[in-house]
């Protein structure tokens, strides 16, 4: 990890995770980071989240019990997540007693609601780490009828825990503009901070051509074609749908592109839904790539793509595609403007035909390629690197424990 200057207030954070921490992908990475990047400056960091997940080296993870009637249960959008968060409140406050934190640190709406009511018993200030909107989630993952009737007591949850917290981090300015505009935050409370990549771990350098053709040939991907990559959810409000779908035209149209899609869940819906398309020599789809081998696999990418629909969520992954200098093709949404700037390659949200042709705008053009792809790493460099991001949260920490 690269060397970040020490904390002249060394602080002890308590962290709640309403999630199974940690998994890879998404939020659970800003909170890898943010937590690796904090203990280096000398804070003491201790997470409190849900009994499942992975335990990883150096970090003091601290889980709730297992629920007594589901002890399988994969955590997501249902009625399980209420039984999983009254146990994470005793767990918060439990760590909260024994720790003694100077600061609570919030992550997702639960997780601030849950921090608020520890930072209320003893009396410290609460940070929230917003990362997007918890209705807007909801809607995605139709698991909430934004014509419904329970729509509106969410949203009105959803604006009340928003008032909560002493202070915001968000993970871009749209959501910064989203609290303002809609949960009515004030301005001052609030503070952008959008997702950053480890430029060092994921840098095109390190991976050697032998060492990506050992991958490709173990992969089963021919060499003589070009790779369009993603790494990321498989569900539709990811584009995976979309993403299979213009991998169909383009193999219509003659093109020898190859499709690499890396993650989980639903690998096996989506691989019977691509060779329902006749994609099965074209497609290949990894599962889940654990976080340490990430860069490894995407950096077999000749372009990149982000077919992501929320427009209210960050898109972390898009930074990683910049660290390794690959050309990114996205949807465009305001979060992903906000990373790419001038040189994404954008589609209206939703439209296939688009993306479709701007993946085959980059598919014969390496020269194109090879200069997006060096101006978004260095764009990465420049403004997007946890080193930077860690000062910005350390300032943000010493204000809100200062003395009043």
């Amino acid at each position: 990890m690269p060397s970040s200057p020490t904390s002249a207030h060394p602080l002890r954070i308590l962290m709640i995770a309403p999630t199974s921490f940690f998994s890879d992908y998404g939020g659970h990475i800003r909170i890898l980071e943010e937590t690796r990047h904090l203990q280096a400056i000398g804070h003491q960091v201790v997470i409190a989240t849900y009994y499942k997940g992975d335990n990883l080296p150096g970090l003091d993870i601290r889980r709730t019990p297992p629920l007594p009637w589901h002890t399988d249960y994969e955590v997501g959008s249902s009625r399980h997540k209420l039984a999983f968060d009254v146990y994470l409140t005793y767990q918060s406050l439990r760590e909260a007693l024994r720790l003694r934190p100077h600061l609570i640190h919030g992550h997702m709406h639960e997780g601030a609601l849950i921090g608020a009511l520890v930072a209320r018993l003893l009396r410290r200030p609460l940070l929230f780490d917003f990362q997007g909107s918890l209705t807007a989630e909801m809607v995605d993952h139709n698991f909430l009828n934004p014509n419904g009737r329970v729509y509106p007591w969410m949203y009105r949850l959803e604006r009340l825990i928003c008032q909560l917290p002493q202070a915001i981090l968000t993970s871009s300015s749209q959501s910064a503009l989203l609290l303002q505009e809609q949960f009515r935050v004030p301005q001052v409370r609030i503070h952008p901070l959008p997702d950053c990549a480890d430029t060092t771990r994921f840098d095109p350098q390190k991976f050697s051509p032998e060492m990506k053709l050992a991958l490709r040939q173990r992969l089963g991907i021919p060499a003589d074609r070009l790779i369009v990559a993603y790494l990321g959810l498989l569900t539709d409000y990811q584009g995976i749908p979309h993403l299979l779908e213009a991998a169909q035209a383009l193999l219509a149209a003659g093109e020898n592109a190859h499709f690499l899609i890396m993650g989980y869940p639903n690998v096996e819906r989506y691989r019977q839904m691509a060779a329902h398309r006749g994609l099965s020599s074209h497609v290949t789809f990894t599962g889940k790539v654990e976080y340490r081998d990430a860069p490894t696999y995407l950096s077999l990418g000749d372009i990149a793509v982000a077919p992501k629909m929320s427009a209210t969520e960050g898109s972390g992954k898009v930074l990683n595609y910049m660290a390794l200098a690959q050309p990114v093709v996205a949807y465009e949404t305001a979060v992903h403007r906000e990373y790419l700037a001038e040189w994404g390659v954008y589609a209206a949200v939703g439209s296939v035909a688009e993306l479709t042709h701007g993946i085959a705008s980059l598919l014969h053009d390496a020269p194109r390629r090879a200069a997006m792809g060096q101006a978004l790493r260095q764009r990465a460099i420049e403004h997007f690197s946890w080193q930077q991001a860690v000062a910005r949260i350390n300032e943000l920490y010493n204000q809100l424990t200062q003395p009043r």
